[in-house]
């Protein structure tokens, strides 16, 4: 007996079925609660559900398209000339409340707009925000957002970016009272443009969010907060620019286990911890951004992501469906305009 099911836009990314499909089978495999609607071209879709065990077979529906939004599609195109395209049919299996979420790892751009405009926001949101988790020192992740969804962004608009992420972190990692943090170019209370700053107040005179100031971009990795609010532009910036220095560290590090017969030798000896190391530094560890603010839930997968990358996106997109994260911002927002209006 299922009681979760997700639409997964199989045919999306650099790699498709051949990641997307296997990827979805490990997902049924690790939870039995768990049922899945693949989206997209059924001949490519076949060949990896041949051999699978008949249990895990009856948990999977097929929605067969041959339509596709590549990654060069203009959001516009897509809109008006991918009609039965499988990111958009995936989205809309959410709408109807066949799927409870969607997950896609196709073009970023058409995603978000065929979100918003199928989907819509939540009342008291007014932009859907691309959030992800970052590693930090201390173990547990830190979100960030917005990650290129607004690349421009007002005041209103971060303050319901800090609210959406605090909700997050509580619903997903389960932390009380999430401290929440402005990016900014300095700490101390006259940095930043208007926008920033009045968010800032905003956030100051709102009780219901864990408000401890800005945060510069050295501090990000600390862990010392648990959501770190920018606009699209900066936050994209940001992202982009810690996956390179996570890929370049490992590069590195791979690198120098491998030089010299006495370090060989000793890094044979420390490989399990060391594998340890270097899967939490790669960016693939933390795949999934969710798109919140909807009224349904979205995840966005790396375009490039292998199978491990794209269960890691699966995985998320189950976990805020079961606890029920849309729910959860729209409560709170609501209360946090109740109190504002008084």
């Amino acid at each position: 007996m299922t009681d979760l099911t997700l639409a997964l836009d199989v045919m999306g990314g650099d790699n498709g079925p051949s990641v997307t499909v296997p990827a979805a089978l490990q997902a049924l495999k690790f939870n039995s609660q768990l049922s899945l609607i693949l989206v997209g071209n059924q001949a490519e879709i076949d060949p990896f559900l041949v051999e699978i065990d008949s249990a895990i077979r009856a948990r999977i529906q097929i929605v067969h398209t041959t339509e596709v939004i590549t990654m060069g599609d203009r959001p516009i195109h897509a809109i008006r000339s991918r009609k039965q395209s499988s990111m958009r049919l995936a989205l809309e299996l959410v709408k109807d409340g066949k799927a409870q979420a969607c997950v896609s790892a196709g073009n970023t751009g058409a995603l978000m707009a065929l979100a918003k405009i199928l989907l819509k926001t939540l009342p008291g949101v007014d932009r859907p925000a691309l959030v992800s988790c970052l590693p930090a020192v201390t173990g547990k992740p830190v979100y960030l957002l917005d990650l290129g969804a607004n690349v421009s962004c007002d005041s209103e608009t971060l303050f319901q970016f800090a609210v959406m992420g605090s909700v997050l972190c509580e619903a997903v990692h389960k932390r009380a009272k999430p401290k929440i943090a402005l990016l900014n170019v300095g700490i101390e209370d006259v940095k930043g443009n208007d926008q920033v700053q009045q968010a800032a107040q905003y956030l100051i005179d709102t009780e219901q969010v864990n408000y401890t100031g800005f945060i510069e971009g050295d501090e990000i990795f600390t862990g010392n907060v648990d959501v770190i609010v920018c606009d699209g532009f900066v936050g994209n910036i940001t992202l982009k620019t810690s996956e390179g220095i996570a890929k370049l560290l490992v590069h590195q590090l791979k690198r120098g286990l491998t030089q010299g017969l006495f370090v060989r030798m000793l890094s044979k000896l420390l490989a399990p911890r060391i594998q340890s190391v270097l899967s939490k530094m790669n960016p693939d560890h933390y795949n999934g951004a969710s798109l919140i603010g909807l009224r349904g839930i979205v995840v966005k997968s790396h375009g490039n992501a292998d199978e491990a990358a794209y269960l890691q996106a699966i995985n998320l997109a189950a976990t805020e469906a079961k606890r029920r994260l849309p729910e959860m911002i729209k409560d709170r927002l609501e209360t946090i305009l109740l109190d504002i209006n008084n």
